[in-house]
């Protein structure tokens, strides 16, 4: 396995950059990544830049707008898409919550999502069931065969929005987003619009939301892209813009007169922004997508992500009492296992301490509710030795 970049970059030098991977192994990108030593700079850099020659002026007013077109810049280019198409935000749920509010529901329309969401966003439509007389069902996609013929047997006529994830955070599944984008315009009277929760697809495959036809697609900067939490992202494909309407409004998203009286939207992605914010996040992010630029492109990333969760998979299926969740291994970072009782059968107890055992001695892992399980990452930044020893500590920790 190459661990030395296209760029010539040895990865080993490359992760000298992340003071969190100098003292520990790992596991936990799909929570949060680690911030590199360039961005936290770039974001210290960008305050004392506002504290220095503002806080509030004309100056750094103008900077702060040129920040904010330079970051849709670049989370464009990363995502495969449109700059007007991107709105900047702070986390995937806030993102997701853009169109959720934004449609104009009526009574008897139905929202599908499946088992497999975070229930931040479960709840956010469950509300919006209460408010507007809409209807919700939840689909089995754990463990489903075929994920696109399931989706397909439980659209009603009366479907108005899809909801689902890209790459599954419990599972590390990745779905055939284009096929099931594609059914669903396809079905019944009108299209069904598709919302994307992208927080573990984002930063880990290689992306063109453009090609895929994609509606909505929620994002954050803090877990595959190693920026800094507090900014995210939506994607709307721009057809549809005009029919999602802001919901949270406020003076960045609106278009004003002469005497600063309010006269319409903005007319890209930037309508759905509200207020204040920080700012600096937005340097520390353009950073941190620099930073893995350096050593490789998404695809070479990729490919490095996909050999690591090989490797641990196959070494975990091998172990007794470990069952890992996919019967193969994922095409993505994320690889899920159960820890076995005396009767073979995963045992949540032994999860938690599993866990948190394994973080005394400087592996970070976690455990996930549903279905109960633990979870571990790897990233173009893990290193085999790290995967290894891993497997050793898991091996150990049993035969205690």
């Amino acid at each position: 396995m190459n661990s030395v970049s296209s760029q010539g970059v040895p990865l080993a030098d490359h992760r000298q950059l992340f003071p969190a991977l100098t003292n520990k192994a790992y596991f936990n990108y799909g929570g949060q990544g680690p911030l590199a030593q360039p961005a936290l700079e770039a974001i210290q850099q960008a305050q004392l830049k506002i504290q220095q020659e503002g806080p509030f002026s004309g100056e750094i007013n103008q900077w702060i707008r040129q920040e904010g077109d330079l970051t849709r810049g670049a989370i464009a280019q990363a995502v495969g898409a449109p700059e007007e198409a991107i709105t900047l935000t702070e986390n995937v749920t806030a993102s997701c919550n853009i169109p959720l509010w934004g449609i104009e529901w009526r009574p008897g329309d139905h929202i599908l999502l499946s088992d497999c969401e975070h229930p931040g966003l479960v709840a956010a439509v469950q509300e919006i069931c209460r408010r507007f007389g809409v209807e919700s069902s939840v689909f089995p996609l754990l463990g489903a065969v075929d994920p696109v013929a399931t989706i397909e047997q439980y659209l009603r006529p009366t479907t108005r929005l899809l909801l689902i994830s890209h790459l599954l955070w419990n599972t590390g599944e990745v779905l055939p987003l284009q096929d099931i984008v594609g059914l669903c315009h396809d079905h019944g009277p009108r299209p069904v619009w598709v919302l994307v929760d992208a927080a573990q697809s984002v930063g880990s495959l290689p992306l063109n939301l453009t090609a895929t036809g994609v509606d909505f697609y929620g994002f954050t900067g803090h877990k595959w892209w190693c920026g800094p939490a507090g900014i995210g992202g939506l994607y709307v494909r721009p057809g549809i813009r005009d029919q999602i309407h802001p919901t949270m409004i406020g003076w960045r998203g609106i278009t004003m007169d002469a005497e600063g009286n309010p006269t319409g939207w903005k007319p890209g992605g930037d309508r759905y922004e509200v207020a204040t914010a920080d700012y600096a996040l937005r340097s520390g992010l353009r950073r941190a997508l620099a930073v893995s630029a350096e050593w490789g492109d998404a695809a070479q990333r990729y490919r490095r992500i996909c050999q690591l969760a090989q490797r641990l998979w196959q070494q975990l299926s091998q172990m007794p009492r470990i069952r890992c969740l996919l019967s193969q291994p994922p095409a993505s970072g994320l690889v899920s296992f159960w820890v076995l009782d005396d009767h073979d059968v995963p045992s949540p107890i032994h999860h938690k301490q599993l866990v948190a055992d394994l973080e005394t001695n400087g592996f970070f892992l976690r455990t996930l509710a549903y279905p109960s399980c633990v979870r571990a990452c790897v990233h173009y930044l893990t290193l085999e030795s790290e995967v290894d020893a891993l497997v050793a500590a898991i091996a150990d920790w049993l035969a205690d």
